[in-house]
């Protein structure tokens, strides 16, 4: 049944995450009215995570426009400079590639595909997998059992010059069966968790931080994040740990000296809270892209809390409690899924084993935006 609205149902037993039933007039959700728009803006900031189903005839176009319709303040270009996210030296480089005719689109997933597909010669795309990534891999037994990994858990932006996206959106094209299921266990705990083969894994930012304790609560809103230049330059010989939430600190270390990386100005390192509030419920979001951090800073006094390996020991130590298996919800794709997420408001992780044949589709979009979320003190 439809009606001249949309309707938001939250996911049952989640904490995060609902879904969306799109009005009668439109099936196009950039199109909505603007008191659609409105209610489908609140929903986000209020669950994080939106789905709609059925919408595998969404136009590049209209899933651009409809990212610069929650943030107007968006450059109009990717999350990234292309030529630093392409770069060989990053580890980014593998991740997608663009839509020629609206290159803020990005086309991800796995296998080989014939020309044509919005306009693209023959291309190949290579599914993210642990194996290139980790520092501790799984056997070739626990992999043939259908384990996989959280790849690497993180916020969709630059971290250098350009501002981190208000949101993604993801749309699933061609993706594996849901019915092909394969397993996560949690080293630390031995806990695990039952997943879709190829589900994108989220983690509430508010969560984390109201699983912090008050101590640590207080020192997170005094927290400054400072990013290395070229910070997917800066880790690419590096490998993270087995829960994809930092990078393994190693002696003689693995990271790029920074006179090595591409040019790179001191006014363009990006140093953002470790807090983020969010703007429609006020609520405090722990925001932090935990492989990338480069050293902690005190947001009054500007003086260092932690260098490298110590902030990333204090990050992990702060975010792995929120991706515990009761505190996620790890989408399993449906052909014609859009996945909308706040981006200032997750954390989120690639997971799954994909075979080279296997072929997966997605067009994603995240937009720089035109300011960087504020101190929150």
């Amino acid at each position: 049944m439809t009606s001249d609205t949309i309707k938001v149902t939250p996911l049952q037993g989640r904490k995060l995450g609902a879904q969306i039933t799109m009005p009668s007039y439109t099936t196009d959700p950039s199109k909505l009215n603007e008191s659609d728009f409105k209610q489908l803006k609140k929903a986000l900031l209020e669950h994080s995570v939106l789905i709609i189903p059925g919408m595998e005839g969404l136009k590049p176009e209209s899933q651009h426009a409809l990212n610069v319709r929650f943030d107007p303040s968006s450059a109009t270009n990717y999350g990234h400079k292309e030529e630093l996210f392409h770069s060989s030296k990053s580890i980014l480089a593998k991740d997608g590639k663009c839509v020629p005719r609206r290159p803020e689109v990005m086309m991800v997933g796995n296998g080989s595909f014939e020309a044509g597909h919005e306009g693209m010669k023959e291309f190949t795309l290579e599914h993210p997998t642990h194996k290139t990534f980790h520092k501790q891999l799984l056997t070739n037994d626990e992999m043939a059992n259908k384990q996989t990994r959280f790849y690497r858990w993180h916020i969709d932006a630059a971290l250098y010059e350009l501002s981190p996206p208000v949101v993604t959106t993801l749309l699933g094209l061609i993706v594996p069966p849901s019915n092909d299921r394969q397993t996560i266990i949690y080293e630390d705990t031995n806990e695990s968790i039952d997943i879709a083969k190829g589900a994108t894994a989220f983690a509430s930012g508010k969560v984390a931080f109201d699983l912090l304790s008050k101590d640590q609560q207080e020192q997170a809103l005094n927290t400054i994040v400072e990013y290395a230049p070229h910070p997917y330059i800066y880790i690419n010989d590096c490998k993270a740990t087995s829960d994809g939430l930092t990078i393994v600190s190693e002696e003689p270390g693995k990271e790029a000296s920074l006179d090595s990386l591409p040019e790179w100005e001191e006014s363009k390192i990006k140093r953002l809270p470790l807090v983020w509030t969010n703007p429609e419920t006020g609520n405090h979001h722990l925001q932090v892209h935990g492989c990338c951090v480069y050293k902690l800073l005190d947001a009054t006094t500007g003086k260092t809390i932690a260098d490298l390996k110590e902030a990333r020991e204090i990050v992990h130590k702060m975010m792995r409690p929120a991706i515990s298996p009761e505190n996620i919800y790890c989408h399993a794709w449906n052909q014609g899924d859009l996945c909308i997420f706040h981006n200032r408001g997750v954390i989120h992780s690639v997971t799954g084993e994909l075979d080279p044949s296997e072929k997966r589709l997605m067009h994603q979009c995240n937009i720089a935006s035109g300011s960087d979320p504020e101190v929150v003190l």
